[in-house]
């Protein structure tokens, strides 16, 4: 495949060409003013390094399931080409695809999740065309211009015709433009709805516009609520008088029309424009939201505010060294990484997907919690720690409208993989000391996922995406308060759910100790080491158990893996499983579980497993494994992601590690060292400090770590914390060729050491 800046040089020479009429001087000196700006000249506009088309193909490494958004950070609703129809298990773009059946405002978040509330605009000429397929138009990648403020394509129209989009945005709202043939019937359809949908779209030709509501929530067979006041409205405004306009089907009755047109008489080269507001409120909203995000007719105001935000959002970290190929991935994975929780709140008000009522406030959606706890979520707290009060606030908002807070929100209850992560993210926000939520509320939903067993825990299976089952919070609940795991014979997914139980259980833990919760501490610290009734001594794994306390099948009881991957899972004591197993043993199984293969970096439960020799004494190891990772699961190309990228998880990975460091414990801020992939890497933080990794002799040979200082002072163990990062300063390495001994002799306590400490402090103070 050519190379981004190749494909973007062409396009600008052919639009500069097809639609100037410049002076061959002008377009010249325009030729060379733009390509001064992309990155193989040294720009410094982080924006050009962005390969969109990363992640949306199928190859090699894998398919990322991504898709290329034009929405700024945390935008409400994204806008993309739209090559195939969107549904649960299938996104809207393609990269393998040839052909557009329409550009959709989507809010679909991940592949498995499905949308909901999504609105569709296709341009046409002829005659109305209102299916996908009736309607779909050739084009290739060579004519897209594909970027996080802007997206262009020339579709083949027939007849030599060509029809050109182009695509801008703001949080709430998209702006389009339409260039259609000369002497051509142009048209604009906009698609509502679908057969067996009840959909809504209306046509106003003295407003010049075209409104309506979209209720289709594909996540609707996920989880236990109905929501029947749930829409996704939408208004659309065109600058141009319609020449005529009609809704279809053909004879429906107004409120029961899926989709409406607008027909213009144009002349050659004439754009016609569209701005399209959106809200989950109501359509007055979406209006609202319009004028107050577009107020004017000037499209390239709003791509140059975008262009700027983003600009902003990833030049927060600066990277020299490395390839432009790793430069391009780890841009990429920084706006990947900062597309979700989406916002869900428009001005001050928001619609609750767990009450479905319209409360005043801030919220968010779309949290792949089961997936961005391990690393994601922190890397936040790093770069928008303005947003994370509101994305912790919105979960304690759910809690309070639908009893719990929600595994997968999308935006509504969808019972969505296992345990109930959303304790981890409220751990770590209040271990880094956020303030913004109510921390009273906070222990009140934790502690109920820790101690209050979902409907029907003892009769239920808790299948995996099982339709229609009441909120599974914490399946099996029940049996893990009485024996201490979750038994295979009751409870589907046991052995994992009872490790990750424990992890929540840790987190739990850190909001009680926050509180001044002294007896709840010492509990759900205590309860944090029930990983240790899985470890079978006689194999050196993790084994689920029956109720009767037997050995469960070596294969039963893993959600998304096996005994390889969830014998690693215990984040919040690794050095009490380097205890069970011995060290040896522990450095032993971890080369066995590389060298087997066993390592599936497209699935999240294997992402911190190559930090785990920080652990074991042989931080070597991590150094050169994580480095390999990072070479074969990423490329620049659109199977340049190994599994599906599960709202920033997959690339949030690739930017630590690219950093040097990863959060192995999210909530414990501490970050496990590798090996940086830059010579130098700068974050501008929150708080106006900037945090500078250095790597001195770094090369693709040079990977080990010879010696390390932060601040100036040597840096011995393999580890450091968010407060470090925080108040600034510089983590330098050196690098080499060979493994060296740093780090070689740190050895942390394994979390029952404080139950030793805490029971020696007693007896001696006992009369």
């Amino acid at each position: 495949m050519k190379s981004i800046s190749d494909l973007l040089q062409r396009k600008i020479v052919r639009d500069f060409v097809g639609y100037s009429f410049l002076s061959l001087r002008l377009v010249c000196v325009g030729f060379i003013v733009f390509c001064a700006a992309l990155p193989l000249h040294a720009s410094t506009d982080a924006i050009h390094w962005v390969n969109l088309y990363i992640g949306t193909g199928s190859g090699p490494i894998g398919y990322g399931r991504t898709m290329p958004f034009v929405t700024p950070p945390f935008g409400m609703t994204s806008w993309t080409a739209q090559t195939r129809q969107n549904r649960q298990g299938g996104n809207s773009y393609k990269y393998a695809d040839a052909a557009i059946s329409g550009f959709i405002g989507t809010h679909q978040a991940a592949l498995w999740m499905g949308d909901y509330g999504y609105v569709t605009l296709m341009p046409e000429v002829d005659t109305v065309k209102t299916t996908p397929e009736e309607r779909k138009l050739p084009f290739r990648h060579s004519d897209e211009i594909v970027r996080p403020d802007y997206y262009s394509v020339s579709m083949d129209a027939g007849g030599s015709r060509r029809i050109r989009t182009e695509i801008t945005a703001t949080p709430r709202c998209g702006y389009m433009r339409f260039t259609f043939p000369a002497d051509s019937s142009a048209i604009v359809i906009v698609e509502a709805a679908r057969p067996g949908v009840a959909g809504f779209a209306h046509v106003n030709a003295a407003a010049r516009e075209i409104t309506g509501y979209n209720p289709d929530r594909m996540d609707s067979n996920l989880g236990p609520l109905l929501l029947p006041h749930f829409k996704g409205y939408f208004v659309i405004q065109f600058r141009q008088t319609f020449s005529s306009s009609g809704s279809y089907p053909e004879h429906a009755q107004t409120e029961s029309a899926t989709g409406s047109y607008a027909r213009f008489k144009t002349r050659r080269g004439e754009v016609i424009e569209a701005r399209i507001g959106t809200s989950f409120i109501s359509v007055e909203q979406a209006r609202a939201n319009l004028q107050h995000e577009i107020p004017n007719w000037d499209f390239n105001a709003v791509r140059t505010n975008l262009r700027s935000t983003w600009n902003k959002k990833l030049s927060l970290i600066a990277v020299k060294g490395g390839t432009n190929d790793q430069k391009h991935i780890f841009y990429t994975a920084l706006y990947h990484s900062m597309l979700y929780p989406r916002t869900f709140s428009e001005y001050g008000r928001y619609y609750s997907a767990f009450d479905d009522k319209i409360h005043d406030g801030e919220s968010y959606t779309d949290y792949s919690i089961w997936d961005i706890f391990r690393a994601e979520f922190s890397l936040l707290t790093l770069l928008a720690p303005e947003r994370v009060d509101g994305m912790v606030q919105a979960l304690l908002q759910d809690y309070q409208q639908g009893g719990w807070m929600p595994k997968w929100p999308n935006p509504s209850y969808t019972n969505i993989m296992i345990a109930t992560h959303a304790d981890s993210l409220v751990a770590e926000a209040i271990n880094k000391h956020f303030r913004g939520f109510d921390y009273n509320l906070a222990w009140n939903a934790v502690y109920k996922d820790a101690m209050t067993p979902p409907d029907g825990d003892t009769t239920r299976r808790w299948v995996d995406r099982e339709p229609h089952t009441p909120y599974e919070a914490r399946a099996g609940l029940t049996y893990l308060k009485q024996l201490g795991y979750i038994p295979a014979d009751k409870t589907a997914e046991s052995a994992s759910s009872t490790l990750e139980d424990s992890y929540d259980d840790w987190a739990v833990a850190q909001v009680a100790h926050a509180l001044g919760k002294t007896d709840d501490y010492k509990y759900f610290l205590q309860r944090s080491q029930n990983y240790k009734n899985l470890f079978n001594p006689t194999t050196n794994f993790m084994q689920a158990r029956n109720s009767d306390g037997s050995w469960a099948d070596p294969k039963a009881g893993w959600t998304e893996g096996s005994k390889w991957i969830y014998t690693w899972d215990v984040l919040q004591d690794e050095p009490g499983l380097v205890q069970l197993m011995g060290k040896q043993r522990y450095d032993a199984q971890l080369d066995a579980y590389f060298a087997g293969d066993h390592n599936q970096h497209g699935n999240e439960p294997s992402h911190h497993v190559g930090y785990l020799y920080d652990f074991g004494g042989e931080p070597w190891k991590t150094q050169a494994r994580v480095r390999e990772i990072a070479e074969e699961e990423y490329a620049n190309a659109p199977s340049g992601l190994d599994g599906d990228d599960d709202c920033g998880q997959m690339s949030a990975w690739y930017i630590f590690t690219a950093l040097g460091f990863y959060p192995v414990n999210p909530a414990s801020g501490e970050y496990m060292i590798g090996s940086p992939i830059f010579r130098k890497a700068t974050l501008q933080l929150g708080n106006h400090h900037l945090f500078t990794v250095s790597a001195l002799h770094n090369s693709p040979k040079n990977i080990y770590i010879e010696r390390a200082t932060l601040n100036g002072k040597p840096l011995t163990t393999p580890v450091i914390r968010y407060e470090q990062i925080l108040s600034g300063g510089q983590l330098q390495f050196v690098m080499g060729p060979k493994p060296s001994r740093w780090a070689a002799d740190w050895s942390p306590n394994p979390v029952a050491a404080s139950f030793t400490r805490s029971s020696s402090t007693q007896q001696k103070s006992t009369p």
